[in-house]
């Protein structure tokens, strides 16, 4: 069994990690806001479970077995976020404390209930795709709505951030996964985005855009 710091230190890598499979140890350091000996102390800990591979003054590299074991970890976090908003009422912006101190129950079971009883989604309130019940994820292809081009029309898919005030921006303009956009206008200044959506004309900034994920 697995210990709380031991999860969180394998979520970091999960969510730092590159294609391939690769974390600097500074990047882990300062994710996780423990100094670097005890980061060190900790991932030879990881080597000897045969999660990574670590050399000295190289990148962490994840192995396949550590990428389930953080896999998993990050599932129940996206699973309890989904049934927090699904079964409980919560809004997407108020569920990422609650799942960090509920991903920590070691029950297979419960997870596995709490799967089922919503039906097994694919995704997360905020659009993250939920690794299955063997660590496998399936990526969809989307891509940032700052790269998108004058009169595309998009989907709003997966947002990057489940920071509070991000998602209170877009609960106030009432944005939501599903919502479908039109770019009418991008300002060569600034790069900001002039959209036609729910029937209105709003502006974004490119550093919002940048955090929206569309298909």
């Amino acid at each position: 069994m697995n210990s709380l710091t031991e999860e969180n230190y394998l979520k970091a890598l999960y969510h730092l990690m590159n294609d391939d499979y690769e974390v600097s140890v500074n990047d882990l350091s300062k994710r996780l806001q423990i100094k670097m000996p005890s980061v060190n102390s900790m991932i030879k800990k990881f080597a000897d479970k045969h999660w990574v591979i670590y050399e000295s003054y190289k990148p962490i590299r994840v192995t396949e077995l550590g990428r389930k074991e953080a896999a998993l970890i990050v599932r129940k976090h996206r699973l309890t976020e989904m049934f927090l908003v699904q079964k409980m009422g919560f809004g997407w912006e108020n569920v990422h404390e609650i799942a960090e101190q509920l991903e920590h129950i070691h029950s297979d079971a419960f997870f596995d209930k709490m799967d089922e009883i919503l039906d097994y989604p694919k995704v997360d309130p905020h659009g993250e795709p939920i690794p299955d019940k063997d660590g496998i994820v399936m990526q969809p292809e989307l891509k940032k709505l700052s790269q998108c081009k004058v009169n595309q029309k998009v989907v709003l898919a997966s947002v990057t951030t489940s920071a509070d005030d991000f998602l209170n921006y877009l609960n106030k303009r009432d944005i939501k996964l599903g919502t479908s956009f039109q770019i009418l206008n991008i300002e060569d200044f600034d790069q900001s985005m002039l959209m036609e959506f729910d029937g209105r004309q709003e502006s974004f900034s490119k550093l919002v855009c940048e955090k929206l994920l569309v298909k």
